[in-house]
């Protein structure tokens, strides 16, 4: 019983639940890009030079308020102590960690865990 708790509580994703997303070589720093996994768009942001230790971040690139495809071409930056990327059409910021809207709170980016593995960028699936 105290097996299964803690496999509720953690909700990384096993090594099986790991796909191939891109190469290190398609992204680009302190910038987005795109990709399609499982039929979504997933906006990539990859901040190489972060004092927060972590460098990539996969939040949806739907905009919740304007419904646009549009994430993955905000601008990157820091609003209150959170890495944050501007929405380009209304400019409402997203928190990179954990996709909440900072202007909006009932607004929300889904996100996902993604890591680099050797030169391959990798994506887990949703908990």
């Amino acid at each position: 019983m105290a097996q299964l708790s803690a496999q509720l509580i953690d909700s990384r994703p096993l090594d099986s639940d790991w796909q191939d997303l891109c190469s290190r070589d398609d992204l680009v720093a302190d910038s987005g890009v795109v990709a399609w996994v499982g039929g979504v768009q997933v906006a990539l942001f990859y901040l190489p030079g972060s004092a927060r230790g972590r460098q990539l971040y996969a939040v949806e690139n739907r905009d919740p308020l304007s419904g646009a495809n549009v994430i993955g071409r905000g601008i990157v930056g820091c609003l209150g102590g959170e890495l944050v990327v501007a929405a380009p059409l209304y400019k409402q910021h997203f928190r990179l960690e954990d996709g909440a809207c900072l202007e909006f709170p009932e607004q929300q980016l889904r996100v996902w865990p993604v890591r680099l593995r050797g030169d391959m960028v990798e994506i887990g699936s949703m908990a």
